[in-house]
């Protein structure tokens, strides 16, 4: 790689691909597909794709695909974008706004989507001009906010052989041309549980003859936080919030059931593998001292994105190549959930935030809200970027170690 100029290549590759990438993604944003129903976007995918010369192979449920760019002996590296949209109403004033009443891509899964086709199709000239020294595998995930799809993924294989993978996530308060990034935690796990409480129920003038359900059902909403607490290393940040109580009726009659709704989040991994048997005996011991008896549903959601140090090296390295000095920038951990998680227990890898907010806007948008935007030069970006890395990773790949620190890619 030493010698070569990337950062010019990719110039010349996005100076004719830009406009197409920026139509691709207004497409997109016109015709949202909620998760596991992303037929039209796979499709579209698969068609520029088939196009390019490559060969997609569609997930067995019919949405999201895999493609690989490159052959060889050399490391397999994987590039991962969702492609799912929110139930949520589009609210923008756009030419390009959402078709689908009460859906639309808050969440800015069609610029990853979008990102990682215009690095597919960059990768794919470079792998004709035999400058690949192993292989990229490209995962075009359905389903990541029910959640599910990557674990869907790994079920067809998608990531057997995989040296190391990387993906990226909009991030509204990032400015275009920066990305964040973060050694270790940089999401939070983020599971669900339902708690049912029953008694026998009685009168509330004579709460001694009966199971004071509605009492034992604070105890057990205060004292199970407040426990946990006690239970698990701070650092971990294992919480469960409530998000929903419901028990009676009237006034006057304890009830004889009850019911609570909660989520609960975590940064270490042993922490959350852990959690659901804690949550359960501590909800036992609660319940058993006010007489009431109780049951938990405890739902899996995802576990936390746990960035590979290495990895991380690696996108610094790719994101001071292309995107310049003063590119990269730390970025805090988030308690919110994102199925990549999945990928990293099995594999090495790192998350990355892609900036997407105009540089001097003083508007803080959010994700997951209907007026959600991008500054569409982050898909160039965000192509330079992805490609980068996957270059840098597969030359790294290919040392003997690659615990020292990384050289990366040189750019001329």
């Amino acid at each position: 790689m030493r010698g070569r100029n990337l950062r010019g290549e990719l110039d010349t590759f996005l100076a004719g691909a830009e406009q197409e990438l920026i139509g691709f993604r207004r497409d997109l944003h016109m015709h949202p597909e909620l998760a596991f129903a992303e037929y039209r976007t796979t499709q579209r995918i698969a068609d520029r794709l088939t196009a390019a010369g490559l060969a997609p192979s569609v997930l067995p449920r019919g949405t999201g695909l895999i493609c690989e760019v490159g052959s060889g002996d050399g490391p397999t590296v994987a590039l991962r974008a969702d492609i799912d949209a929110l139930p949520v109403p589009d609210e923008k004033d756009v030419a390009y706004s959402s078709t689908v009443p009460g859906v639309c891509h808050a969440c800015g899964h069609d610029v990853h989507t979008t990102i990682l086709l215009g690095t597919s199709l960059f990768l794919a000239r470079q792998a004709e001009a035999g400058l690949l020294p192993g292989r990229v595998r490209l995962i075009f995930q359905p389903a990541e906010e029910l959640p599910g799809g990557a674990l869907e993924v790994m079920a067809a294989g998608g990531i057997s052989g995989v040296d190391r993978i990387f993906g990226l996530h909009c991030d509204p308060r990032v400015d275009v041309g920066k990305v964040g990034l973060k050694t270790g935690p940089i999401t939070s796990a983020c599971d669900k549980v339902f708690v049912r409480v029953s008694g026998p129920g009685g009168h509330t003038a004579r709460p001694h003859l009966t199971a004071d359900l509605v009492f034992a059902l604070a105890k057990i909403l205060t004292e199970l936080p407040a426990a946990l607490s006690r239970r698990v290393d701070p650092r971990s940040s294992l919480s469960l919030v409530w998000g929903r109580v419901e028990a009676g009726s009237v006034a006057n009659a304890i009830p004889d059931e009850g019911l609570a709704e909660g989520t609960v989040r975590c940064l270490d991994e042993q922490a959350w593998h852990a959690a659901p048997d804690m949550i359960k005996a501590l909800l036992e011991s609660v319940a058993g001292a006010y007489g009431v008896e109780a049951s938990m549903d405890y739902v899996r959601g995802v576990p936390p994105v746990v960035n590979d140090e290495v990895s991380v090296q690696m996108l610094a390295e790719a994101a001071g190549g292309v995107l310049g000095e003063g590119s990269v920038e730390p970025t805090q951990q988030s308690l919110g959930g994102e199925d990549f998680g999945w990928y990293l227990e099995s594999i090495p890898g790192a998350f990355a935030r892609l900036g997407t907010r105009t540089p001097g806007s003083a508007h803080l948008g959010d994700i997951h809200q209907g007026t959600f935007d991008v500054d569409e030069a982050c898909i160039a970006n965000g192509v330079r970027f992805m490609a980068a890395t996957a270059l840098t990773a597969l030359w790294e790949g290919q040392r003997p170690s690659v615990t020292e620190p990384v050289a990366g890619i040189a750019i001329v």
